[in-house]
C-alpha cells in the first residue's frame, strides 16, 4: 500500500529551513515521507536521517524516491531518542530538524489502528505498527482507567468540555461489556454529549480521541523531549521548523523557544506562526490548523 499523506506547509518549511549543499536534515517526522521528498529534489547532495514510529511508514512512501538521487536513512524511532539515533549513526550535529506533528493521511485512512472516528477498528491508536502486549492502548484506558482518570486526560488532552460526562457514561457502559473498537466508543460520546453540540463541524468525539492518542503515545512529553534533544544537536546557525495541529502542541513549542530566546540562544525566523493558504486548506482541508514555528540556533 502507497502513502496517500498530503504534506502540509511544504514550502514553507523548507524554504525556512534555509538549507545549502551537503547539509544533514533529520526529518523527525517521516510520514508519508513529504518534506523529505522535496528536499531530495531540490538538494540532492544533502543527507537525510528520517526517524518514524511506524515501521511501515518508508516501505508506504520509498516508491516516491526511486528514481531520484537521494541520501536518505530511514530509522524506525520514536524522535525521543534522536539523540541515541543520530550517536549509532555517528552523526555529531546536523544543519536542521524537521517535526510535522500529528496524524498522517495513511495513519487515519489505513492503519487499523481505531485513530479515526469515522472507521470501526480495533481501538489501539498507537503509532507502532505491531505493538507488544506490554504497549498501553486506548482499549487498555477505556476499558481500566478510573472515571476520574478518564475524564482528566480527556479533559486536559482533548480540551473537551463533556469530559466528566463521557468518562462517567464509559464506566457506566463498561459494567456490562468491554469497549472493543472505535464505533463502541463514539456510541458512548453521542450519548454523553448534549444534543445541540453532536452535529456540529467538529464531530462530538474529536477531542476525546484525540485525548487517547496523545495519552497513549506519551505525545506531549515526547514533542518536549525531542525539541530539547533536536536543539542540542543542532548546529550553530542550523535552524528547526515545527508543525502543530493543536493548541497543547503549539504551547509547548512556543514555550520553548521562549525559553531559549531568554537564554540568548535563538532566534525567531516568524514572530508569528506561519498558516495554511486558502488555496492549500481547499485542497487539503486538513491543514486548517497547522502552524509552523521556525528558529535558528545562535
Amino acid at each position: 500500500m502507497q502513502s496517500i499523506h498530503q504534506t502540509v506547509l511544504l514550502n514553507e518549511a523548507i524554504n525556512g529551513l534555509n538549507l545549502e549543499k551537503k547539509s544533514v536534515i533529520i526529518d523527525a517526522t517521516f510520514g508519508g515521507g513529504g518534506h523529505s521528498l522535496e528536499i531530495c529534489k531540490r538538494y540532492p547532495d544533502v543527507k537525510i536521517i528520517a526517524l518514524d514510529q511506524d515501521k511501515s511508514a518508508w516501505e508506504k512512501a520509498q516508491n516516491k524516491f526511486k528514481n531520484l538521487n537521494y541520501q536518505i536513512y530511514f530509522i524506525n524511532a520514536n524522535f525521543r531518542d534522536l539523540d541515541k539515533v543520530l550517536e549509532k549513526e555517528k552523526v555529531k550535529s546536523v544543519d536542521g530538524i524537521i517535526f510535522d506533528l500529528g496524524l498522517s493521511s495513511d495513519q487515519l485512512e489505513n492503519s487499523k489502528r481505531g485513530f479515526s472516528f469515522m472507521k470501526n477498528e480495533p481501538l489501539l491508536m498507537t503509532m507502532k505498527e505491531n505493538p507488544r502486549s506490554e504497549d498501553l492502548t486506548a482499549l487498555d484506558i477505556i476499558n481500566t482507567w478510573s472515571e476520574k482518570s478518564l475524564a482528566d486526560i480527556i479533559y486536559g488532552y482533548g480540551e473537551e468540555r463533556f469530559s466528566r460526562k463521557i468518562a462517567r457514561e464509559i464506566v457506566e457502559i463498561r459494567k456490562n461489556k468491554k469497549f472493543e473498537n472505535s464505533f463502541d466508543l463514539v456510541k458512548v460520546i453521542e450519548k454523553a454529549v448534549p444534543v445541540r453540540f453532536r452535529n456540529r463541524r467538529l464531530h462530538c468525539a474529536t477531542k476525546t480521541f484525540q485525548a487517547l492518542r496523545i495519552a497513549v503515545n506519551d505525545e506531549l512529553r515526547a514533542l518536549s523531549e525531542g525539541l530539547e534533544r533536536g536543539f542540542n544537536i543542532l548546529k550553530k546557525n542550523g535552524r528547526m521548523a515545527v508543525i502543530s495541529f493543536h493548541s497543547l502542541e503549539d504551547r509547548i513549542v512556543k514555550k520553548f523557544y521562549k525559553a531559549k530566546q531568554v537564554e540568548e540562544k535563538v532566534k525567531i525566523i516568524n514572530k508569528k506562526p506561519i498558516t495554511a493558504s486558502k488555496e492549500e486548506i481547499k485542497n487539503n482541508p486538513r491543514s486548517r490548523s497547522a502552524k509552523l514555528r521556525i528558529f535558528e540556533k545562535i
